[in-house]
């Protein structure tokens, strides 16, 4: 599945679940898509925290990893971002810089 259709299956989930109805207790905004975004990247760097004494497991990286997705993409769909567009501005931008 690709970009577009993992963020319709997003909010299809948050059109089942209500997320986006006015008064909802979990309605997606910015700012609590950015709060849930940050809390679940920081369990990323929970996993990578101590990697060299125990390197996380591909299956463990891989579950985490889909815990951010979602809500990178629900951010950049209630905002209205296009995200390849941004990304590869983006990479654009990195390709002029020195690192």
């Amino acid at each position: 599945m690709d970009l577009a259709g993992l963020t319709n299956e997003m909010n299809r989930l948050g059109a089942s679940e209500g997320w986006h109805a006015p008064g909802s207790s979990r309605l997606q905004t910015p700012p609590n898509l950015a709060a849930s975004l940050a809390i679940e990247a920081a369990e990323v760097l929970e996993l990578c925290q101590r990697s060299e004494a125990a390197p996380p497991t591909p299956a463990a990286l891989r579950d985490e990893s889909a815990d951010v997705t979602p809500f990178l993409l629900q951010l950049a769909s209630v905002t209205r971002a296009n995200r390849e567009q941004a990304v590869s501005k983006k990479l654009d931008e990195d390709f002029q810089r020195h690192w």
